[in-house]
C-alpha cells in the first residue's frame, strides 16, 4: 500500500461535552484517512460526551495524561467544550507547549477560546466564529472573516462550513512542516 501523507503523524483533539459535532467528527475522520493518529482528550478517559447535535464520543484518554512529547499538534474544535475546557490548566500548558516548539495548533470556530487562554495568539492572523472576533481581537490576535487562515503554525475556521478548507490547510501544514525536521 502506498504511504499516506500523514503516515506517522500524531495529532491530539480535544473532547468535551457540547462539543460540535462536525468539526471533531471531520478533521478526526480526515486526518486518519491521510494516515496520522489522532487521540481524543477528553477530561476523562473512557468517559462519553455527547455533540451539541446529540452525536456521541468516548475519550480515548484523559487530558491530565497528555504530554506535548507524545504528539505533532493539536486541534481545539468548537461548541461549548472550549468554555470550559480552556479553564483547565493542563490543557492550556498543552497548547501553549505546541506553540513554543512551533507545532500544530489548530482550532475552529468557538475552539479559538483554548489559544486565547493559552495566551498563544498575541499577534496571530486568525479567523473564528463571529460571536468570539472580539475575544480574539482582545488576545491580540488579528481577526479575518476567511474560510481559514494560515499563520505560521496556527490554523484556524469560522464554522462547519470551512471544515474541507481547515483539513487540507492543516494536511499541507503537517506535510511542509514533516519535510522541515
Amino acid at each position: 500500500m502506498a504511504k499516506l501523507p500523514l503516515d506517522g503523524i500524531r495529532l491530539l483533539c480535544f473532547v468535551g461535552d457540547v462539543y460540535e459535532d462536525l468539526e471533531l467528527w471531520y478533521p478526526k475522520l480526515r486526518l486518519e484517512e491521510a494516515g496520522a493518529h489522532v487521540t481524543l482528550a477528553g477530561p476523562e478517559e473512557g468517559d462519553l460526551y455527547v455533540g451539541k447535535h446529540g452525536y456521541p464520543c468516548v475519550a480515548d484518554a484523559a487530558i491530565k495524561d497528555m504530554e506535548v512529547d507524545d504528539f505533532h499538534g493539536v486541534i481545539c474544535p468548537g461548541g461549548f467544550m472550549p468554555d470550559k475546557l480552556r479553564r483547565d490548566p493542563k490543557v492550556l500548558e498543552l497548547v501553549a507547549g505546541f506553540h513554543d516548539r512551533g507545532q500544530l495548533v489548530a482550532a475552529i470556530c468557538h475552539g479559538g477560546w483554548i489559544p486565547i487562554s493559552a495566551k498563544v495568539y498575541g499577534g496571530v492572523r486568525v479567523t473564528g466564529s463571529p460571536g468570539i472576533k472580539d475575544d480574539l481581537e482582545n488576545a491580540g490576535a488579528i481577526w479575518e472573516d476567511s474560510p481559514v487562515v494560515a499563520d505560521r503554525h496556527f490554523i484556524s475556521s469560522r464554522k462547519p462550513d470551512d471544515l474541507p478548507h481547515f483539513c487540507r490547510a492543516i494536511i499541507h501544514f503537517l506535510v511542509e512542516w514533516r519535510s522541515t525536521k
